[in-house]
């Protein structure tokens, strides 16, 4: 038995390829103790009115950038977003966000690591510059994710400021997380003004998994495609998620889907699949044909944005705090069907709650996310102090992990005050009044054909078994039992075992049910997969 599936993870979580096993070697544009120092540098002295000329058709200016001394001549810059460009591009505002690419008229030109793509951010609506980076750096413990540092960034010779650097889901990073980019890939982030046809089905506007026929044209505008085609593939997900939802594991990666889900809920993540606009997420189909959810864009994350896709109103900050677990789920919301079809199933229900205790645990309850956030401030209050363009004060800055400051006319709830209401919710909430089960002992063997898994849970009561022969594989799903008849010694004697025929190597992680939550053994489920050789 290896740890292969933690192998992919420290490759995953330190953005390097996994090639034959071995880690490769490369410069960390992400460093999270180090802030990236990054010159742009246009021909032009109008460059700022060509860019805000370019922006809409994603078109780039050639420029110089020297990436902590490095240069890159002829890469391509364009301004990025939308309410953290539109909102500080009405207001005068230089402090605009920017997507920088390496290889635009060089091909095979490539930032420090074989970054392709960076992309900055001017923590809009974030004054205490910690909501992106915190995120992801709780996203990366469960799922695929992007890496996020900070840069001091100039453009032709003055200091725009601070910004955070956070990692493009592209090529490299599919590369870097699943061993191909090969696969479809889509954007799910509406173009708003983008206009569909008029025969398509009204659905919700947005990118929310609505099933709206057959015809791609319905799709385009609400979806990005990335990849050169997938359109069929969306659909049929699409489609067997809101029709025949008991075969969509057939068709997308359900615990990945679950650890999104939880992870939205838990960090009060609304501007996201869970929210009002559903969107700032990726799907990439990865080697097994399945459809594997990517999180995207956390600077309204805990709490930054207030609407939840069932009230017109913004929530309160009590709101923010009690968000229901099962927001969506509980009113059958048909525009949510991700959140709908999945949480139907028993299972999947209680694995999502299994998902949301474990995030709540490993971050909140234990105080971790205070002692990084104070480590954060540290390496970069004297920057924040000295920013000539921060979009908010430094009082702002100072106060915000605490307690609600205001941007603009928009009141940012303060981490600390959101999370240790919300941690107390949670933990005294009737779902999670019985801590899951455990699983104290896993025992693969193998015989020639067949490979036979015995787990130890005294208070599980069902256990699965995960499985898949390789990454080309899709998950299987196999009830284990505590009967004496299959694999186990004895019944009840609290040792679950199921023995896969055909089979002589696996990957897999278990499932153990408690009445109402389920935990996976490893606790990150198909991130975190054990191998039996």
């Amino acid at each position: 038995m290896t740890f292969t599936g933690a192998k992919w993870l420290l490759c995953a979580l330190l953005g390097l390829p996994a090639i034959q096993g071995q880690l490769v070697a490369q410069a960390d544009l992400y460093d999270p103790e180090h802030i990236v120092e990054i010159r742009i540098e246009f021909d032009r002295p109008d460059w700022d009115r060509v860019l805000d000329s370019l922006k809409r058709d994603k078109v780039r200016l050639p420029a110089t950038v020297t990436i902590d001394g490095q240069v890159f001549e002829r890469v391509g810059v364009r301004y990025k977003g939308n309410s953290s460009y539109n909102s500080v591009r009405k207001h005068g505002g230089k402090k605009l966000p920017f997507n920088i690419e390496a290889d635009f008229e060089r091909k095979g030109q490539r930032f420090p690591g074989g970054i392709e793509t960076i992309k900055l951010s001017n923590s809009f609506r974030d004054p205490g510059f910690l909501r992106e980076i915190l995120s992801y750096e709780i996203a990366r413990k469960y799922m695929p994710a992007p890496r996020c540092n900070f840069a001091r960034v100039w453009v032709n010779g003055e200091y725009l400021g601070l910004y955070h650097n956070t990692q493009s889901v592209d090529k490299h990073f599919l590369k870097a997380h699943f061993g191909t980019n090969k696969g479809t890939f889509v954007k799910c982030d509406p173009e708003w003004w983008k206009d569909r046809p008029e025969h398509c089905p009204e659905g919700d506007g947005k990118a929310s998994l609505m099933y709206l026929g057959e015809d791609p044209a319905c799709y385009d505008g609400l979806y990005e495609l990335k990849s050169k085609k997938g359109w069929n593939d969306l659909i049929r997900l699409v489609r067997v998620l809101n029709k025949e939802p008991q075969h969509v594991d057939t068709l997308l990666n359900v615990d990945a889907a679950l650890w999104m889900l939880a992870f939205n809920s838990v960090l009060v993540n609304l501007d996201s699949y869970t929210g009002r606009l559903s969107h700032n997420y990726y799907l990439f189909e990865t080697p097994d044909g399945l459809m594997t959810p990517l999180v995207w864009d956390m600077n309204l994350s805990f709490g930054g944005f207030r609407f939840d896709g069932l009230r017109k109103r913004p929530l309160t900050n009590e709101e923010l705090q009690t968000l229901s677990p099962f927001l969506h789920y509980k009113t059958k919301n048909p525009t949510r069907p991700l959140i709908v079809k999945l949480l139907a199933n028993p299972l999947y229900r209680k694995v999502y709650l299994g998902h949301v205790w474990t995030i709540l645990q490993d971050n909140f309850a234990n105080g971790w996310y205070v002692d990084r956030a104070e480590q954060i401030r540290t390496l970069i209050r004297e920057e924040v102090k000295g920013d000539p363009h921060r979009l908010y004060d430094y009082e702002a800055f100072e106060r915000n992990l605490d307690t609600t400051v205001m941007a603009g006319r928009s009141a940012i709830i303060g981490i600390r005050e959101l999370m240790e209401a919300r941690t107390r919710y949670l933990s005294g909430h009737p779902l999670f009044r019985i801590p899951p089960p455990s699983v104290e002992a896993v025992r693969p063997l193998v015989f020639d054909d067949s490979v036979i898994i015995n787990a130890d849970s005294k208070d599980a009561e069902g256990m699965w078994l995960v499985w898949r022969r390789d990454p080309t594989d899709r998950w299987h799903y196999v009830q284990m039992f505590d009967d004496g008849s299959h694999a186990d010694e004895m019944p009840g004697d609290h040792v679950w075992g199921v023995s896969v025929e055909g089979v002589s190597a696996m990957q897999y992680y278990l499932i153990a049910e408690g009445p109402r939550m389920a935990i996976t053994w490893p606790a990150r489920g198909a991130f975190g997969f054990v191998e039996v050789e």
